[in-house]
């Protein structure tokens, strides 16, 4: 397999949509409430009921710090804390969660640090993950050129009418930017191409007890990396605590790390091949060809394209919209010019759908996903505020995307640090 290349990133950067204008040369998230995300729920709870629903601001938290929070202070376990999606820290986020059996003036009274709670009320069921229309934003930039709203209203009128591209973000790969790789050598079966990856190959930007750790590994020094590598890092030990003892036992150093992150990296690994296919039908974001996949933007089903001339329309219409694959054994597959473009990709990768049934001992099934997603209910002002002036940018996006694809599109960067996945 070639071996990547030593920097502090993996990935290239995918085009953009927007080539055309000019990039806005202004500052994003110079304060945490300058990224605001509320939850859109799918649904409203019914006022009765046995779960307590609650809506909690935090900021400077993930979701899952905030469960431990939570957990530590009603003395519950976090499996019974239900949560419609996830948010990183690296905003001012909003959303619902829930528990079963517990007195609402509990959760009213809950007093942890950076958080709030907005509203208590009750439903029937758990509310699980997935349960989740979307998302609002309220983003503000800074120190902005002259020509900053004008650039903003150009940019956002092309993806508001041809959709914001689709992209998994920089975020979906991990800080080194090579979770894919970790992901592809699983794919393989290439089990000693992933320890390389997931424990040498320091990079510089990384702390130096970890660059330690991986130098100490490149040199086959594993009981010295074992000792070097923090406790938090507990897979990164129990792989070096095994080759220690076998330097051979690459197959059994991979499996005694954590199922739930190697699936992660072949998650990783499908969005970087979805990210690869979407740039090449970046300039046809929103147009079809015979033999697409397309999807209904009302129920998420997924149909073949045979008459272009009959759904364009329907695309024009943002009804519905071509998909691109998140490969897997069991993925439905396009025909024609689609089809021949993922072929080729998969070729470039030594891959067929098959090879996903044995992924690293783990299946993949497989799916598609929109190559866009709707922006709606756009609104841009300029205002100020004690930190000076700035442009405020608010818009609505379904579940599973990203807000910072609507600002690599504006900014031209990827240096958009906040995730705030909106899954």
């Amino acid at each position: 397999m070639e071996q990547p290349q030593q920097n502090p990133s993996f990935l290239p950067n995918w085009p953009y949509l927007t080539a055309d204008i000019p990039p806005l040369d202004a500052k994003f998230k110079l304060r945490a409430d300058d990224f605001i995300v509320e939850e859109i729920p799918a649904y409203q709870p019914v006022g009765q009921g046995d779960h307590i629903y609650f809506i909690i601001e935090k900021t400077g938290l993930t979701t899952l710090e905030l469960l431990r929070k939570i957990a530590r202070k009603l003395n519950i376990k976090e499996r019974n804390i239900g949560y419609a999606g996830l948010k990183d820290s690296l905003a001012v986020t909003r959303q619902m969660m829930s528990i079963e059996h517990i007195e609402p003036e509990k959760i009213q009274n809950l007093d942890i640090p950076n958080t709030k709670i907005l509203w208590v009320g009750r439903h029937k069921n758990k509310l699980k993950l997935g349960h989740l229309a979307g998302n609002k934003f309220c983003i503000k930039l800074r120190d902005l050129p002259p020509d900053a709203k004008t650039i903003t209203e150009k940019v956002l009128s092309v993806l508001e009418k041809r959709g914001v591209p689709n992209y998994f973000g920089h975020q979906r790969f991990g800080v080194r930017g090579d979770s894919w790789l970790l992901g592809r050598a699983l794919i393989h079966s290439d089990f000693k191409e992933f320890l390389d990856q997931f424990l040498g190959r320091p990079t510089p930007t990384e702390r130096d007890h970890i660059k330690k750790a991986r130098q100490l590994y490149d040199e086959g020094q594993y009981e010295l990396a074992y000792h070097i590598w923090p406790g938090y890092f507990r897979d990164a030990k129990k792989a070096c605590k095994i080759l220690a003892a076998n330097p051979n036992a690459h197959k059994r150093a991979v499996d005694a790390i954590d199922i739930k992150l190697k699936k992660l990296f072949i998650s990783a690994y499908q969005s970087y091949l979805f990210n690869q296919t979407l740039a090449q039908r970046i300039e046809s974001i929103d147009k079809l060809y015979p033999g697409d996949l397309a999807r209904r933007e009302d129920t998420g089903g997924v149909f073949l394209v045979e008459d272009v001339s009959t759904e364009q329309p329907r695309a024009d219409r943002f009804a519905i919209s071509p998909t691109g694959p998140l490969f897997g054994y069991r993925m439905k597959s396009p025909e024609g010019f689609e089809a021949d473009l993922e072929n080729k990709i998969l070729e470039s990768e030594n891959l067929t759908l098959n090879d996903f049934r044995k992924a690293g001992n783990h299946k993949v099934k497989g799916s598609r996903r929109s190559f866009r997603v709707k922006m709606s209910n756009i609104d841009i002002r300029m205002g100020s505020d004690d930190f000076g002036e700035y442009l405020l940018m608010q818009f609505d996006l379904p579940s599973g995307s990203y807000a910072t694809a609507v600002l690599r599109e504006l900014l031209k960067s990827e240096n958009n640090t906040c995730s705030v996945s909106q899954e």
